[in-house]
């Protein structure tokens, strides 16, 4: 579905992504771990279209996209939630999921029905200004948001940063139903639990690079991932 092939992205002259590859499944929830430093942000970043590549292809449904516009990449479902949330403050709750409904004009109700379904917190609160949300209601509706573009690739960047455990667990619940719901998902973490909770595939980025990808039991289970998060010895 899409495919990233050799890629090389950065900051001035500094490159962070060393001809990273990666292929997303379709209606599969993907997980990238890594410690911080490794590039996982720049990917996302790179993929959405926020930074340009420097080498390397990115294609989505065998076209070629390395060079489109971050807004031509939401419309053809690729969307992006990002690092630290974002969430328009001074705008209510209702406000900010309207405005991620922006490529398709003015959302119906059955809209907001299907969002307050997955997000129950978000109805009692969406004539509440998102600024003064709690961390875990801000990532819902920031989530929330991005599903309002009706996204078939969706890329979270670091969902679980900042949030207290039950708000973990409550984003990692939603998260699975919306790659249960079909939309494919990319998502760059550190936290082992939301993992674990989230995958279907897991992929291990180190230096700018994917050093090991595969079926999320499988790698979730090698020496690697358990010397690297638990701390084992096998």
């Amino acid at each position: 579905m899409l495919n990233i092939e050799g890629l090389g992205a950065g900051y001035g002259k500094m490159t962070i992504l060393h001809g990273l590859s990666l292929s997303l499944h379709p209606r599969t929830a993907t997980v990238i771990l890594g410690p911080n430093g490794v590039g996982k942000t720049t990917l996302c970043r790179t993929v959405s279209g926020l930074i340009r590549a420097t080498r390397g292809r990115i294609s989505f449904e065998g076209r070629d996209i390395t060079g489109a516009s971050p807004a031509a990449r939401v419309r053809a479902g690729i969307v992006q939630v990002p690092e630290g949330r974002q969430v328009f403050p001074d705008l209510t709750v209702r406000e900010n999921l309207r405005l991620g409904a922006f490529v398709h004009g003015m959302p119906d109700q059955d809209a907001f029905d299907r969002i307050y379904a997955l997000f129950p917190i978000l109805l009692q609160r969406q004539s509440q200004k998102a600024g003064l949300l709690s961390g875990g209601e801000q990532q819902m509706l920031a989530l929330a948001r991005a599903l309002m573009t009706r996204p078939r690739v969706l890329l979270l960047d670091e969902p679980s940063q900042g949030l207290a455990p039950m708000a973990v667990e409550l984003i990692g619940h939603a998260i699975k139903q919306v790659a249960e719901s079909g939309v494919t998902v990319l998502m760059v973490e550190q936290n082992l639990k939301l993992a674990e909770m989230v995958a279907q595939r897991v992929a291990i980025m180190e230096h700018g690079a994917c050093t090991l990808e595969g079926p999320a039991n499988e790698v979730l289970s090698s020496d690697a991932v358990q010397n690297a998060y638990l701390g084992k010895k096998r």
